[in-house]
């Protein structure tokens, strides 16, 4: 079923593009301040296969935490791929970046200059999870490191698509990378710079609890009812009514199959509004 609803969305026939044997897009994929869950996330694929992305479309070059090699040995490769590739590899970006370069280093060198160079050269740039897209935890109040998205750090000339959500959700994130791959462009984003394929509808829209919702059946408690019964969780503080997500409408088991109610993570500013908090309760 996701197989489907994925080739579906993407309009892509992989089996197609296997075929063809298109070169693979190299990938560089630089973290700033996070906590390695969007990667996490990525290696969780259900399809297609993390092997499969990762052999068949695209050739990782740089990942602090999937290279094999470490230190001067990668540093040296990722500045050897940027000038071989330049106006062809792809730029993953995780993370919020530091106002202060002096927060975060990467090999010595200011991240800040680090994706400056590595946008102003990419072919597109993804800014994968909630903090590279809004900023994210790092930026939540009070924000010592004075932490802010990757906008700024994009020229105009390069294509940048938005994947928020914490972690995003791995189909996601392997999903407009296929596309990439296989259109040459990046899919249509709506006036947030998110894929329309997957953030086009809120997630209370296709929740599979919708339909307790609409007969008024709410779980009052974790521990009631209601709750064994799938009712709504917007009494327990579901913010899906504004939450722009795929989570159900892949049909993917997430927080609201297991009970937990969405707290907007792919939204800007979502811990400052109220993350894992009910919805204060009116008088």
């Amino acid at each position: 079923m996701l197989r489907e609803m994925l080739l579906e969305k993407m309009g892509l026939n992989l089996e197609r593009a296997l075929e063809k044997s298109v070169q693979k897009l190299p990938v560089i994929w630089i973290s700033a301040l996070e906590c390695t869950g969007c990667k996490e996330a990525l290696i969780r694929t259900e399809y297609p296969s993390p092997s499969s992305t990762l052999m068949d479309f695209f050739s990782f070059e740089y990942s602090e935490l999937l290279s094999a090699a470490s230190g001067q040995q990668i540093e040296n490769h990722k500045k050897s791929i940027m000038k071989a590739f330049a106006g062809e590899y792809i730029l993953i970006v995780e993370g919020s970046v530091p106002l202060n370069s002096e927060y975060l280093l990467v090999a010595g060198k200011s991240v800040r200059e680090e994706l400056r160079y590595a946008a102003f050269h990419a072919k597109a740039v993804l800014a994968v999870g909630s903090c590279s897209s809004w900023g994210g935890l790092p930026q939540a109040s009070p924000n010592p490191t004075g932490s802010e998205d990757i906008s700024a750090l994009v020229p105009d000339h390069t294509p940048l698509a938005l994947i928020p959500g914490c972690p995003p959700i791995p189909e996601v994130i392997t999903g407009t990378l296929l596309y990439l791959y296989l259109h040459g462009q990046l899919p249509e984003l709506d006036k947030k710079q998110r894929p329309k394929m997957f953030y086009q509808t809120t997630v209370h829209m296709t929740c599979h609890r919708k339909h307790y919702f609409d007969k008024k059946l709410f779980a009052e408690s974790f521990e009631d009812e209601g709750a064994k019964k799938d009712y709504c969780l917007l009494k327990l503080g579901c913010k899906g009514p504004s939450a722009f997500n795929a989570c159900e409408s892949l049909g993917i088991d997430r927080c609201i199959k297991a009970g937990i109610p969405c707290m907007a993570c792919s939204e800007k500013g979502f811990w400052d509004k109220g993350g894992f908090l009910p919805r204060k309760k009116k008088g």
